[in-house]
């Protein structure tokens, strides 16, 4: 596996472990405001971007 690889994953679990953040954050009924909303959306297309990456890397 590549250091790229490897370096992606990490980077998708600290992605992960911030949105575990907020849903610990708003617990028990996980209701988002507007400023939890546009960083919940900044984190998932960045999470996107970095398993779509860590796929295009580990499928070579």
């Amino acid at each position: 596996m590549s250091k790229r690889a490897v370096d992606m994953t990490f980077q998708a679990l600290f992605t992960l472990t911030d949105l575990r953040i907020i849903l610990r954050e708003t617990a028990p009924q996980h209701e988002l405001d507007d400023k939890q909303r546009v960083e919940t959306r900044r984190l998932l297309e960045n999470l996107e971007r970095q398993v779509n990456s860590l796929k295009q890397e580990m499928l070579k």
